[in-house]
């Protein structure tokens, strides 16, 4: 479902060249929950921005279903984004200026697929989900950490997309909301068959992984 061949990535720091991904090669199974651990700095982060499309690879390929992704067209990406792929950043990145309902509707709208009442309904019944139901118009302001976070997971899954990337969901929050967040993703996984790949910190969370990868110097462990 997933492939990454050989993909490298630098950046440079002042006069300096840093060598962030050395070659790393992945296959990640359809359906599979996957988790990406390693140290600060490791390079966890580049890796899940280069697989779900937001930063391109200097060298090497990505193929999601068998389509190499940085073949495609700016616009062609970013619909194979919105369309394919949903994230969970450790910040949220919920839009403050929207409700929680219409933070989740965002990405369906952007797609004009269905009509507006069909994909507030979803987003309705995904807040009820993840436990929202009682805060569908409330603001990220009035929101906790925790259910911030739920928000953003019911909204990465508004267009059931086939890969979901979680880059630290828990980096922000206590041990119990953290507990609560890797429950509902493991939930979702089951019910969506959706193929998760997870960057965390957290030993005892990536022990609820079906495989995990070690990233350590840019380059792939295992």
């Amino acid at each position: 479902m997933l492939e990454i061949h050989n993909v490298h990535k630098s950046y440079l720091s002042g006069d300096k060249k840093l060598h962030v991904l050395k070659g790393v090669n992945l296959k990640a199974q359809k359906g599979s929950f996957n988790a990406l651990v390693g140290p600060s700095g490791a390079g966890k982060s580049t890796l899940l921005h280069i697989i779900g499309g937001l930063d391109s690879p200097e060298e090497g390929n990505v193929f999601l279903d068998g389509q190499d992704i940085y073949k495609l067209s700016e616009t062609e990406l970013a619909r194979l984004r919105n369309l394919k792929i949903g994230f969970v950043f450790q910040f949220y990145h919920l839009l403050t200026e929207f409700t929680a309902l219409e933070n989740v509707a965002m990405p369906a709208l952007i797609t004009g697929r269905e009509k507006l009442k069909d994909i507030l309904k979803q987003a309705q019944i995904l807040l009820q989900q993840v436990g929202l139901d009682k805060r569908l118009h409330h603001y990220p302001s009035q929101l906790s950490g925790g259910e911030r976070q739920r928000c953003a997971i019911a909204r990465a899954l508004i267009n059931k997309p086939q890969l979901l990337l979680c880059d630290e969901p828990t980096g922000n929050l206590d041990s119990q909301a953290s507990k609560e967040i890797i429950l509902l993703l493991k939930k979702f996984h089951r019910d969506y068959g959706m193929t998760i790949i997870l960057v965390t910190h957290n030993e005892q969370i990536a022990q609820k992984a079906d495989f995990i990868y070690e990233l350590r110097d840019g380059i792939l462990l295992n």
